[in-house]
């Protein structure tokens, strides 16, 4: 059984985001826990990110929104625990309007392939990150990439419900790792 760790974005994902149904659903599901989920720092997030990588009992597979997909890119230049996996979902753009000042931190994310596989998940009409900037990433950290169509953010105001269809790519991911 593939371990997953969650890394929810700024403000961490409420009862209608996805990541928190399919906790619900499947309680071995884990999620990281930076010590701000709205002021965000990004030494404490990969501080957070790497106890809970430790603490799993084999590599896991790491789900990302938003935000924390830049933690993800800034955690693997300065970690070698080993994952089996990253899929990330609506990859924010750090030089969009609607980029939140208090993450600047994690601004300028690194440009090297990653080191395991990664999965992008990308909407047509985020109105964090662009698609021509989730391509631009997927290509610089040899992500394989998933347009779903318009689907916002990808959050909960996305209105996405239990996202059968998010949780049937990640298993996907997972089962060719």
């Amino acid at each position: 059984m593939t371990e997953i760790i969650h890394l929810p974005g700024i403000g961490n994902s409420g009862e209608l985001h996805w990541q928190s149904r399919w906790e619900s659903a499947d309680p071995s599901i884990r999620r990281f826990d930076p010590a701000s989920w709205d002021e965000p720092d990004l030494s404490d997030w990969i501080a957070a990110l790497e106890q809970a990588v430790r603490a799993a009992r084999r590599p896991p597979v790491l789900v990302a929104h938003s935000l924390a997909c830049l933690l993800v890119a800034h955690w693997h230049e300065g970690s070698d625990l080993p994952i089996k996996g990253a899929m990330l979902v609506a990859v924010p753009d750090p030089a969009s309007p609607a980029f939140p000042a208090q993450a600047a931190s994690f601004a300028e994310p690194p440009r090297t392939r990653f080191r395991f596989p990664s999965l992008i998940v990308a909407s047509t009409d985020d109105p964090y990150g662009s698609l021509p900037y989730a391509e631009m990433r997927a290509e610089q950290w040899g992500s394989a990439l998933t347009v779903i169509g318009a689907a916002g953010h990808i959050n909960g105001q996305s209105e996405l419900g239990d996202w059968p269809e998010g949780l049937a790519l990640v298993r996907n991911f997972a089962g060719r790792l």
